[in-house]
């Protein structure tokens, strides 16, 4: 008897260590001392309602406040060469030098598909610049420009601020170009002391766009679309794709940016001491490379970075002076990843959609100091 015990009990040991859907059921000895049994089925635990959906959910929503706490940290963030960071309004406690860096287009606003602050950040950076002129323990300041340009207005007023920080301190700016500093980007570099390139740097691109004008009307005349404008002067809805220019528009948008131009013109003549008839020859809006921009005093050294700062601490007796990064830093992660859900795919697009979508894209500045070869879309 404790021998068949052993058996039965060892067998009901198997299964549930096999997890069986099925449970014994053995029966009492009969008269020869044999048992019988049965084998019942467990009721399957119905799994609950919407489960999935809700662990999904619970996902999305730490994924979307981890991006808002990021968001909400980002850009007040000084960044030491040592890689510590040093929180906006808590400047190095001892002499800096400060490595301003202006990297994408120079604009407002510039955001990713969340809202998210993305690359070069205008405000951000023009309070950064008003801080340090406040600093004692600020020394100089070294402009990192990598930028294919941007808008006239942020511009020039990125530019006036650096004419103030010098100004207002006497302290020296240098610039040095990395991989592009195109007319937007060399506008706010004029007024350095000292202006150093990269080897494989391009610059130049002297000059002011408008942007690309298209003119749909002959186009819809095809698909049969007519469109009528009401304004309140023969010139209120100049520019409009739906209307060919006339002559005096296209005198009206030139004046706008021979303005601008000789503005631009002027800043570099005076600050870069080039005699005005001598710029115009090669302000054309063409691109240099470095070593056109030394032969034609647009820049004053080729180097590298490294180099670029021993120049300044060797030209301003700055020798054992740290320099610090200062750089707006953001976490685009979660729009990184998330973002393809929200783009439209141009397959998905009719063709004249696709025109549509296109010509709204190109006149995002519709007057700027930018390269558009340069330019990233």
């Amino acid at each position: 008897m404790e021998e068949e015990k052993k058996i039965h009990s060892g067998e009901l040991e198997e299964r549930d260590h096999n997890e069986q859907k099925e449970t014994p059921v053995i029966s009492t000895p009969d008269e020869s001392g044999v048992r019988t049994y049965q084998l019942q089925k467990k009721e399957k635990k119905k799994a609950a309602p919407y489960k999935g959906v809700i662990i999904f959910a619970i996902i999305v929503m730490a994924i979307l406040v981890l991006a808002v706490s990021c968001n909400n940290t980002i850009g007040k963030i000084f960044t030491s060469g040592t890689g510590g960071g040093i929180g906006s309004g808590n400047l190095p406690q001892e002499p800096y030098i400060a490595t301003l860096y202006v990297e994408g287009s120079i604009a407002s606003g510039n955001v990713d598909y969340f809202g998210g602050a993305l690359g070069y950040q205008h405000q951000w950076t023009l309070d950064r610049i008003d801080e340090m002129m406040e600093d004692q323990n600020n020394k100089a300041l070294i402009l990192f420009v990598d930028s294919p340009g941007g808008g006239v207005y942020e511009s020039d007023e990125l530019y006036l601020k650096i004419k103030d920080y010098q100004e207002e301190t006497g302290r020296p700016v240098y610039a040095y170009f990395g991989s592009m500093a195109a007319s937007g980007g060399y506008y706010i570099s004029a007024p350095a002391e000292k202006i150093i390139a990269n080897r494989n740097c391009w610059t130049g691109s002297i000059g002011v766009t408008i942007g690309t004008l298209f003119d749909f009307s002959q186009l819809l005349e095809e698909y049969g679309i007519r469109t009528e404008t009401i304004t309140s002067g023969a010139n209120k809805a100049m520019g409009s794709n739906f209307d060919e220019l006339t002559e005096e528009q296209k005198a009206i948008f030139q004046g706008l940016v021979d303005e601008a131009y000789h503005q631009f013109a002027g800043i570099v003549s005076e600050e870069r001491e080039i005699p005005m008839e001598d710029l115009l020859k090669i302000a054309d809006g063409r691109i240099y490379t470095a070593s056109q921009a030394l032969e034609l005093g647009l820049v004053d050294e080729i180097a590298g970075f490294d180099d670029a700062v021993l120049m300044l601490q060797e030209d301003y007796g700055l020798e054992d002076v740290q320099v610090v990064d200062v750089e707006f830093l953001q976490n685009t992660l979660f729009g990184s990843l998330l973002g393809s859900f929200y783009k439209g795919r141009p397959g998905d697009l009719g063709q004249l959609s696709l025109l549509l979508e296109l010509t709204e894209k190109g006149r995002e500045l519709p007057i700027s100091y930018t390269s558009t070869y340069l330019k990233k879309s």
